[in-house]
C-alpha cells in the first residue's frame, strides 16, 4: 500500500466541503467512499494516523498497542468496563485495524425485541431495509465463509470461499458434533483468494494486531483508498473538539486540534454544508457534549436527554481447556468456526435472547493475562502455567446485553486529556437478563469443551464491543437520531456509527454498523439529488428505502 497523502495546507484557510466525517473507522470510512464516488466534496477528520500497513504493523502484541485508543477515560458504575484495546481503535480504519474479522449480520429478531420478546425497544429499521446493503459491503470487503449458512435470514453462498479449519476450530467442531450442536465455518472479513491488489490470508495469526500482508479487510485498506482516489481527503491527526452551529441553528463546521509533523498542536475549523460523527459510543457522545452551548446546555443533540443513555457492551466470558495434543491457538485467525444455535429467546432457558459462540486464540501476553484473571496466576506460577500454552483451546460468547439508560457516558467533571477537554466517564452495570444469559453461555462453553476432550477448564470473564448512547428512532423524544441517522435537533447533523444501535444482538456488530453507514450515504445521495447538500431545509425524514 502506498503512502497516505500528505496535507500541506496547516493554518491556511479551508473551503467549505459538500461533507464533513469525524472519524474514519468502520461507518466513517464507507460513508467517505460512498459519498466521495457520488460526486461529493468530502473531508474526514481522524484524531489517530494514516496507517501503512507494510511499515507500522509488527507481528508483535506490545508494539500493537499504538492501535488502541488509550486516551484518559474513567470506568465506573457496579460493574466497570475495560476501555480501550478490545473496544475502540486510533487511527485511519479504527478498531477495523485490530478486530477479529468476524462478519455476521444480525437476525430479523434483533430489530424488533420488543415486539418479540416485549423486552427493550424495536427499532424504526427492519433487516429487509439493511439487507441490500449487507449484500454491498459483503461484496465491497470479500467476506469469506461458507456456501450455506443454516441461522438466521442470510440467503445464498458468501462473496469468498470460507478458510479451512486451524486446530481451535477442529476442537470446537469435534465438542459440537459429540454434543448435536450445529456448527458451521465462520464468515470472515479476511479474504481467502486475492482480491483487487491484495492477497489472500497466509494464517501468520496476528490478526488482531494489525495485518502486515493487506489481506484483513479492514476500512483501512478497502473503503479508504477507494475514497481517496474518488477526491475525499483523509486529514488525520486531527482531534475534532467542537461542533460549530450558525445563527440558524445549522451546524456550520467543526473546530479540531492538528498535530503537525514537528509535534506542534494547531487548532482549525472546517466547515461543511452536511456534518457527519462516527466516532462510535464514547467520543462521540462526549463531543457533543462539549459541544454544548446557549441553545443546548445540556449538550448538542441532547433534547430527548438520551445523549450518552443506553450503552451496551457484549459480553464475552471465555473457556480455555487443556488439551493432551499440540493446539497452537495462536495459528491463523481466532475465529474460523462458530455456534449459533443458541441466539434467539429460548423461555426454558430462564431468559431472554441469546448468543453466539466463537472461538478464540489469544496470543501469550493475552493469554497470560486471562489466566490472571481467570485463575489469579502471578510470578512463578503463572510462568510455569505458561508452558503449556500450546495446549490450550479456547471459545467464548458474544451475548445480547439488553439496554439500560442507567448505563451512561457522560464527562468527567474532574479528569481532562492532553488538550484539556473533559474526558469521558462510563458507568455500566449487568442488569438480571444480562447475568443469566452469560452464566449458561458459560456452561454451554465448558460443554463443548468437555465434549471436546478437555482436561481442564477454567473461565475468565471479558467484554467487548460498545454499542448504543446516542440511538435511532422513530420519536425525537426518545431517540437521537432518526431512521436515516439524521439527527432530530440539528437537521444537517448526522450520527452514523454503532452508537446509534438500539439493541445489541448477540454478533459481532461491525457488519452492521458498515451496511447502517451505506443505507445512510444512499440517503444523502438521493437527497442531494444533482447538486450538494449544502442546503438541508427542516423537511421531514423521509427519504429512499
Amino acid at each position: 500500500m502506498s503512502e497516505p497523502p500528505v496535507d500541506g495546507r496547516a493554518g491556511r484557510a479551508r473551503e467549505p466541503a459538500d461533507v464533513l466525517i469525524v472519524g474514519a473507522g468502520a461507518a466513517g470510512a464507507v460513508l467517505a467512499k460512498e459519498l466521495a464516488e457520488a460526486g461529493l466534496t468530502v473531508v474526514v477528520l481522524e484524531a489517530g494516523p494514516h496507517w501503512v500497513p507494510e511499515r507500522d504493523f509488527a507481528s508483535d502484541e506490545k508494539y500493537a498497542s499504538q492501535l488502541y485508543w488509550t486516551d484518559p477515560r474513567v470506568t465506573g458504575g457496579a460493574d466497570p468496563i475495560e476501555l480501550g484495546a478490545n473496544v475502540t481503535g486510533r487511527g485511519v480504519g479504527g478498531s477495523t485495524v485490530h478486530f477479529s474479522m468476524v462478519a455476521l449480520r444480525m437476525w430479523e429478531s434483533d430489530f424488533r425485541v420488543h415486539s418479540t420478546d416485549g423486552i427493550a425497544d424495536d427499532w424504526p429499521i427492519s433487516y429487509a431495509d439493511l439487507e441490500p446493503f449487507y449484500d454491498g459491503v459483503e461484496r465491497e470487503l470479500g467476506i469469506s465463509g461458507p456456501m450455506r449458512w443454516p441461522w438466521g435470514p442470510r440467503r445464498g453462498p458468501h462473496p469468498y470461499r470460507e478458510h479451512p479449519l486451524n486446530s481451535v476450530a477442529q476442537l470446537f467442531a469435534r465438542g459440537c458434533d459429540a454434543l448435536g450442536i450445529g456448527w458451521a465455518p465462520a464468515p470472515l472479513a479476511t479474504i481467502s483468494a486475492p482480491k483487487d491488489d491484495r492477497p489472500p490470508c497466509v494464517y501468520r495469526g496476528f490478526c488482531v494486531y494489525g495485518c502486515s500482508t493487506n489481506a484483513k479487510s479492514s476500512t483501512l485498506v478497502t473503503y479508504i483508498p477507494k475514497a481517496v482516489r474518488a477526491g475525499a481527503e483523509i486529514r488525520a491527526g486531527c482531534m475534532a473538539t467542537r461542533v460549530n452551529l450558525g445563527p440558524d441553528g445549522m451546524a456550520r463546521s467543526v473546530t479540531y486540534r492538528r498535530t503537525l509533523a514537528d509535534g506542534t498542536r494547531v487548532d482549525e475549523e472546517q466547515a461543511a454544508g452536511l456534518v457527519i460523527l462516527s466516532c462510535y459510543s464514547i467520543e462521540t457522545p462526549r463531543l457533543l457534549f462539549n459541544s454544548a452551548g446557549t441553545g443546548s446546555p445540556d449538550g448538542l443533540l441532547n433534547s430527548s436527554g438520551l445523549v450518552g443513555r443506553g450503552l451496551m457492551v457484549h459480553p464475552s466470558a471465555a473457556v480455555f481447556g487443556r488439551f493432551p495434543e499440540l493446539v497452537y491457538q495462536y495459528k491463523a485467525p481466532p475465529t474460523l468456526a462458530l455456534t449459533q444455535d443458541f441466539y434467539e429467546t429460548d423461555l426454558s432457558r430462564g431468559y431472554a435472547r441469546g448468543f453466539t459462540i466463537e472461538p478464540i486464540g489469544p496470543l501469550p501476553i493475552a493469554f497470560a493475562r486471562a489466566a490472571q484473571a481467570g485463575l489469579g496466576l502471578w510470578g512463578s506460577e503463572l510462568r510455569e502455567f505458561m508452558l503449556d500454552y500450546d495446549h490450550y483451546a479456547g471459545w467464548g460468547i458474544v451475548g445480547e446485553c439488553l439496554p439500560s439508560d442507567a448505563n451512561t457516558v457522560t464527562l468527567d467533571p474532574d479528569e481532562r486529556d492532553a488538550d484539556d477537554l473533559p474526558v469521558a466517564h462510563v458507568t455500566f452495570a449487568w442488569g438480571e437478563n444480562d447475568r443469566a444469559l452469560q452464566a449458561a453461555g458459560v456452561a454451554r462453553c465448558r460443554e463443548i469443551a468437555d465434549a471436546a476432550g478437555a482436561e481442564v477448564t477454567w473461565m475468565a470473564d471479558d467484554t467487548a464491543h460498545l454499542m448504543g448512547a446516542c440511538r435511532m428512532g422513530s420519536d425525537p423524544t426518545t431517540s437521537v437520531v432518526d431512521r436515516w441517522c439524521r439527527s432530530w435537533d440539528v437537521p444537517n447533523l448526522f450520527v452514523c456509527d454503532g452508537s446509534v444501535f438500539v439493541t445489541s444482538g448477540g454478533v459481532n456488530p461491525s457488519l452492521t454498523i458498515q451496511a447502517i453507514a451505506a443505507r445512510t450515504a444512499h440517503y444523502i445521495v438521493a437527497k442531494a439529488g444533482n447538486g450538494s447538500p449544502r442546503d438541508w431545509s427542516r423537511d421531514g425524514t423521509g427519504g429512499p428505502r
